[in-house]
C-alpha cells in the first residue's frame, strides 16, 4: 500500500509565448520538485523530475467566399498552400422549405407566395435560401430563412423580441432529397440600430423547430451594423445542460479535406470541451460588400460535409446583416437582383 504524498512543486511562469498560437516547447529539462529527506528527518538531495511542457497549435481550416454571398460564389480553401475551390454557393428565394423540412417545422409567420407579397416586400424580407454544393454538384448543406425579417411596431428595425430566423440544414444521407435541421440562427437589430445581434442554437438530436427549446445555445454575438465583426462559436460559452452526442472527432492535422461523409457532426459538451474554439465568420457592415472568411477548428471536422454546415451558417450570418438593415433603405443591388431573378 502506497500512501499519497506530495513530492514537491513545479512552477512555470506564464509568458507571451502562450498567446502566439504557434507550436512551442516552453520547458524541457530536469527540475527540482522539493527537498528530499533521509532517515531521521534530515535534509537530503532534492527529488528531480524531467518535465516537457508544450504549447500545441490550434489547426484550423480557413475558407473564403470568392464574391459576395448574393452572387452565388465559389468557396475557396485558403489555408492550404495551393488555394482551391471546395464548395459552390447558390443564393435564391426558398422554394424547398415546405417540401424538404416539412410544414410543421416552418414558422407560422412565413407566408410563401402570398398575394400581398408585392405590397409588403418593402416591409418584410423572407424566403431567402443558400444552398452549398460540393465539387460534384451534390447539395451538402443549406441555410433557409424560416422566419421573415420584419420591423417591429413603430420602428424601422427588426427587434430582439421578434427576430428573423434561419434553419441550417444538412441532408439526411449523402444524395438524399430530405433535409434535417442542424442548427437555428436568429438575428435582430439592437441598441438604437447600431448593432446586430446573432443567436445560434444546435438542434437537439437533429430534430425540428419544435426541439429548439431543448437545443443548446452555442453563440450569442453582437456585430457592428456599420463595421461588421466576427461571429464566433467557442466551447467556453456552451451551456452544458444537454448532451448532443459523442465528443468531437479527433481528426488528424491536415490541410486537405476528405470528401467522404461522416454522416454526423456534433459537439461534446463535457468539461473536456472548455476553452475550445469551434468556428468563426468574419463579415462586414451592411453598407459594404462582404466576402465572409470562415475558420473551423480541425478537431470538429472529419470530412468535407462537416465543414459545409459551417459555411452555410456563415452565409446566413452574412445575409442577416443585410436583412436587418433599416427597411426604408433599399437592399444592395446585387442582393436585390439575385432575389428578383430567382
Amino acid at each position: 500500500f502506497l500512501r499519497k504524498q506530495k513530492l514537491g512543486t513545479f512552477r512555470l511562469p506564464v509568458t507571451l509565448d502562450w498567446a502566439e498560437g504557434k507550436p512551442a516547447v516552453l520547458y524541457s529539462s530536469w527540475t527540482s520538485i522539493g527537498n528530499g529527506k533521509v532517515d531521521g528527518g534530515k535534509s537530503g538531495p532534492s527529488a528531480e523530475l524531467h518535465v516537457v511542457v508544450k504549447v500545441e497549435a490550434d489547426p484550423r481550416y480557413m475558407l473564403q467566399f470568392e464574391k459576395v454571398t448574393a452572387l452565388s460564389p465559389q468557396i475557396i480553401q485558403v489555408s492550404s498552400k495551393n488555394q482551391q475551390s471546395i464548395f459552390s454557393c447558390k443564393f435564391s428565394r426558398d422554394k424547398l422549405s415546405r417540401c424538404r423540412v416539412g410544414a410543421s417545422d416552418m414558422s407560422s409567420n412565413s407566408a410563401w407566395g402570398s398575394k400581398s407579397e408585392d405590397r409588403e416586400k418593402r416591409r418584410e424580407r423572407k424566403g431567402w435560401l443558400v444552398m452549398i454544393h460540393d465539387l460534384s454538384g451534390s447539395p451538402v448543406a443549406a441555410a433557409s430563412m424560416v422566419t421573415p425579417f420584419v420591423p417591429s411596431a413603430g420602428s424601422d428595425y427588426v427587434a430582439r423580441s421578434n427576430p428573423g430566423a434561419w434553419l441550417i440544414l444538412r441532408p439526411e444521407s449523402p444524395g438524399a432529397d430530405n433535409w434535417r435541421p442542424w442548427g437555428r440562427l436568429e438575428a435582430w437589430r439592437d441598441r438604437g440600430g447600431k448593432d446586430i445581434g446573432c443567436r445560434f442554437q444546435l438542434m437537439a438530436e437533429g430534430g425540428g423547430v419544435t426541439g429548439v427549446s431543448s437545443g443548446v445555445l452555442t453563440s450569442e454575438t453582437i456585430l457592428s451594423a456599420k463595421k461588421g465583426g466576427d461571429f464566433t462559436i467557442d466551447a467556453r460559452r456552451f451551456k452544458q445542460e444537454v448532451s448532443l452526442g459523442p465528443s468531437p472527432v479527433e481528426s488528424p492535422r491536415r490541410n486537405s479535406l476528405s470528401p467522404r461523409s461522416s454522416g454526423e457532426l456534433s459537439f461534446g459538451l463535457g468539461l473536456h470541451a472548455v476553452g475550445e474554439f469551434v468556428m468563426s465568420c468574419g463579415v462586414r457592415g451592411d453598407r459594404n460588400s462582404s466576402k465572409p472568411l470562415v475558420q473551423v477548428a480541425m478537431r470538429h471536422v472529419s470530412c468535407v460535409e462537416d465543414v459545409a454546415v459551417f459555411v452555410a451558417l456563415a452565409a446566413a450570418v452574412d445575409l442577416s446583416v443585410y436583412a436587418c438593415q433599416p427597411f426604408k433603405r433599399r437592399l444592395r443591388k446585387e442582393l436585390a437582383e439575385a432575389l428578383s431573378s430567382s
